[in-house]
């Protein structure tokens, strides 16, 4: 593999990135740095676009799908971006740094791929209007946030897809203002979890037809979490009836912190508070030397949610620079169907 000297003069440049969905040193110092603030008026198509005056941001696609082969897959497209300082700035002095991640799981198999780029050249960015995200040949692109198409590939395996949305944006937290520990770190935080998606995937035997439902999750922040804080576990889960919900739990010395958002098939929220939502680990597998959860119980008692969350494939490992699990899941319990589960600081 042809690695240009730059790239590895900015992997040493990168500020720890965090072990997906985020970034490591999450709880770290945020000085200089914007913070978010209770009570945010989202603008759009504004704020689909990149906020360089905080630390940590990313645009972050999962999507379940069903082959015509009839076998289960998912797939996964992030675009993270961090700042060495709060500012945006032409070429080479730009402090805004990039990566991408790009996956496809199957019953069988995980692939993966990684992309690293210095902010500024134009190898990689996000517009608001028309919406574009973009990493080298990777994109994700539309006349809105709402109808896109989405491309990467990674040597051995691709995808192109296409997505509509079904449903309207929903926001997380107090209308979008996400707190992420018990001493109130917190970031904005919206999705578009309604995609209805079709496409083909290109593995290393064989193009596949696909169809299925994506999720889009949008966030950004400076200093999301607590200190004490080492890794977290990250819910979306869709079920048969078309409800839908997002739930996490951030793993700290003292205690767990837990959030979760319920989400109606019309897009209606409800807002979940800390100690709301159970996690119980059922059965770990190894992964990469790593002992991992690969089945989980989930319960929301109040209302009457049991699940049992369990992976397609246990071998979903990412291993980027920064490594963690995240691969497609199956819901079965009170609640059936399909979602998606990140795990960090295993």
């Amino acid at each position: 593999m042809n690695v240009k000297p730059w790239l590895l003069i900015l992997a040493l440049l990168l500020p720890p990135f965090a072990q997906a969905q985020g970034y490591a040193g999450l709880g770290g110092s945020a000085e200089g740095f914007d913070i978010p603030q209770p009570g945010y008026q989202f603008e759009f198509p504004k704020d689909h676009g990149p906020h360089p005056s905080f630390r940590i941001e990313w645009w972050y696609l999962t999507a379940n799908l069903t082959g015509e082969d009839g076998r289960p897959y998912g797939i996964q497209w992030t675009l993270f971006r961090s700042a060495l300082k709060p500012q945006e700035t032409e070429g080479w002095q730009s402090p805004q740094l990039w990566m991408g991640h790009a996956a496809v799981t199957t019953p069988d198999h995980h692939y993966f791929a990684e992309r690293l780029s210095r902010g500024g050249i134009g190898q990689a960015g996000v517009t608001a209007k028309p919406f574009e995200a973009w990493i080298d040949e990777w994109h994700m692109r539309g006349p809105d946030i709402n109808k896109l198409s989405l491309s990467a590939n990674g040597g051995n395996f691709g995808y192109d897809l296409d997505l509509n949305a079904q449903g309207p944006l929903v926001f997380h937290g107090d209308q979008g203002y996400s707190v992420k520990s018990g001493d109130g770190q917190a970031s904005y935080y919206y999705s578009q979890p309604f995609f209805a998606v079709e496409g083909t995937l290109h593995l290393p035997d064989q193009d596949i037809a696909v169809t299925g439902q994506g999720w889009l999750d949008r966030e950004w922040s400076s200093q999301p979490l607590a200190a004490d804080q080492s890794g977290w576990d990250w819910f979306s889960l869709s079920f048969n009836d078309g409800n839908k919900l997002m739930a996490f739990r951030l793993r700290g010395d003292r205690s767990d912190f837990t959030a979760a958002t319920l989400i109606s098939a019309d897009g209606e929220t409800t807002a979940l508070p800390d100690g709301s939502i159970t996690f119980s680990p059922l059965e770990t597998s190894t992964v990469a030397g790593r002992t991992i959860p690969t089945r989980w119980r989930v319960t929301l008692p109040d209302r009457n949610l049991d699940v049992e969350v369990s992976a397609l494939t246990p071998e979903a490992w990412m291993a980027t620079r920064f490594e963690y699990w995240e691969g497609p899941v199956t819901i079965s319990g009170s609640h059936a169907g399909r979602g998606y589960l990140e795990m960090t600081g295993y």
